[in-house]
């Protein structure tokens, strides 16, 4: 399946309708009998929205890799592979909202073509397609192609961040996939598409993405001025996200003014009510701490005040970072393109000292829960020998990690995206005397062995 060359959109949505009718119906969630279609569908979306992993920016269950694909494939080609689960994960979940609203029989492919076009911001398209489909007209190929090029367009929003901008990708979906869905629902229930109604839920997902970077920037900006370079690339990822031109110009003029002055984080959310944006906006900023491999003392004050400022108990704070750590330890394959991978090449000796220093005031904690931990002690030993892990293995060490991130917090860093990938690098610069002894044993390391760890770990 080829972007950007008039087929594979249409090719796609062909697939998943054909499959989704082999398959078994999606379980609704328990409601009284006389619940609307809309009220079923809205509690379906709730219950299996997050479940989907668009609000972490990455589809469930992932694409299989292609065979004979080499394992070092270009990250555009890997992103193209996101961008393409993520269309098919739309369009499945719209098909069960179908499903669970008991919605009467219809040209699905075309249905969700119209869906689409709201999602790609080009709505005379979607009224275009709408109207010819109550009148019982085909849908013309010209017109299929233009809503393949929209979203063509609309890729590399959905795609992965630049080294020194803003993690923008996993917020910036799922505010799509809640518009999506939720255009979805009122299709589905009333069989023709509303058009102020797609203007309405268009703008409310811009106003999502503009406080999301209102958030992420204030934390960028937490530790120090962003050089230009970092000041250019937000700017350009505010354009990315294709935001109406009034709401572009003012999130672009707040941007500008947190680069020149610490804006209060409490100002900036202090009218968010929805408890959905409340965790959102959280969850991001959680991400965005951790990504790169730093939590250092401001970043998380900031954390800390972000959540005081949204009414988030600690309790919930704790359970959303560890929610979210446990998700990307088991969803990795596809998330290191936009995180671990440029977070790792811009390591610099700053990110080493602060993870050394959190790791040398918990040493004994970590290895006293490392020892009362399964075979993590084991584990972790072999790694630091070079010893390459089995796939098992290394599958058990992560979940383990998450364990000891349980009981240390300051180490949830190290269960988070790239966690392997850190303590292989920090193993390189701890003076011997933090390892134990079981750390140190052992023959020396072959030359060609030296780089086992980090290819395990990307």
């Amino acid at each position: 399946m080829v972007f950007g060359r008039g087929t594979w959109l249409a090719t796609l949505l062909a697939d998943v309708v054909a499959a989704h009718a082999r398959s078994p119906a999606p379980v609704p969630t328990p409601l009284p009998d006389a619940a609307s279609g809309r009220a079923r569908g809205r509690a379906f979306l709730r219950r299996t929205l997050r479940a989907s992993g668009l609000v972490y920016g990455t589809p469930v269950p992932l694409p299989p890799p292609v065979d004979g694909e080499p394992a070092d494939v270009p990250a555009r080609a890997v992103e193209d592979e996101l961008f393409h689960a993520v269309v098919r994960t739309l369009a499945r979940m719209a098909l069960d909202l179908a499903r669970v609203m008991e919605a009467p029989a219809g040209p699905r492919v075309e249905q969700l073509l119209v869906l689409f076009a709201v999602l790609a911001g080009e709505l005379d398209l979607a009224m275009a397609l709408d109207a010819r489909l109550a009148a019982g007209l085909p849908v013309p190929r010209r017109m299929v192609g233009r809503v393949e090029d929209a979203l063509d367009k609309r890729a590399p929003s959905l795609a992965g961040d630049p080294v020194y901008g803003l993690v923008l990708h996993n917020g910036a979906q799922y505010a799509d996939a809640q518009l999506f869905f939720r255009q979805a629902i009122d299709l589905f229930a009333s069989g023709r598409l509303s058009r102020a109604m797609a203007e309405r839920r268009r703008d409310f997902a811009a106003k999502q993405k503009a406080l999301l970077v209102d958030v992420l920037t204030a934390l960028a900006c937490v530790d120090r001025e962003p050089s230009p370079p970092a000041r250019r690339a937000i700017l350009r990822q505010v354009e990315g996200l294709k935001l109406p031109h009034a709401l572009e110009s003012e999130v672009k003029a707040a941007v500008r003014q947190s680069f020149e002055r610490k804006r209060d984080v409490r100002d900036v959310v202090r009218r968010v009510r929805s408890v959905d944006m409340r965790h959102l906006l959280l969850e991001q900023a959680l991400l965005a701490a951790l990504v790169d491999g730093r939590r250092t003392r401001r970043e998380r004050a900031f954390i800390d005040t972000l959540a005081g400022a949204l009414h988030v108990p600690h309790a919930e704070l704790r359970r959303l970072e560890l929610e979210m750590a446990e998700f990307y330890a088991r969803h990795r394959s596809l998330v290191d393109v936009f995180t671990v991978s440029d977070a790792a090449g811009a390591m610099g000796e700053e990110l080493m000292g602060g993870m050394q220093e959190t790791l040398e005031k918990n040493f004994h904690r970590l290895m006293q829960e490392a020892r009362e931990t399964g075979d993590l002690a084991v584990l972790l030993t072999k790694a630091a020998r070079r010893q390459k892990l089995t796939g098992d293995e290394r599958q058990r060490m992560r979940a383990q990690l998450i364990d000891v991130a349980k009981a240390i917090p300051a180490l949830a860093i190290f269960a988070a995206p790239g966690g392997i990938l850190l303590l292989a690098a920090l193993a390189k610069v701890l003076p011997f005397s933090l390892l134990p002894s079981s750390f140190q044993d052992g023959p020396a390391v072959d030359s060609d062995d030296e780089d086992t760890l980090e290819r395990e770990a990307v």
